[in-house]
């Protein structure tokens, strides 16, 4: 079992604005996400590493200024397309989705001020 997930995240749409103006990062990620992050956790089995601990480790770690423009409400704020290796995360269970190494995972704000 790997103790880290390699993974490309890239930012677009003037997302990567939020992250140091910093386009494409490569990221070792936990596997598993921490019995800390785990909400009620009564279990000791290890839960896989999925977008919303991933959405949680980027905020913490490489998000540089105005965390309410990237998340809301325990994920991404309305407007911010998530791709998920070229595919719409709706489609792969959003949130849900259980990362593995080799992914790329791409957030996209469709928003524009004017």
């Amino acid at each position: 079992m790997a103790a880290t997930l390699n993974l490309k995240v890239e930012f677009g749409g003037g997302l990567e604005l939020l992250f140091d103006n910093v386009r494409s990062h490569r990221i070792a990620l936990p596997a598993h996400v921490p019995s800390s992050r785990v909400p009620d956790s009564g279990s000791r089995t290890p839960r896989p590493a999925n977008i919303t601990f991933l959405i949680h480790w980027l905020k913490d770690n490489l998000l540089k200024e105005r965390a309410e423009l990237f998340v809301e409400n325990e994920t991404v704020r309305p407007g911010i397309l998530v791709l998920v290796n070229d595919t719409d995360w709706e489609l792969e269970g959003e949130g849900d989705y259980e990362l593995k190494s080799g992914d790329e995972i791409v957030f996209i704000s469709t928003l524009h001020g004017g």
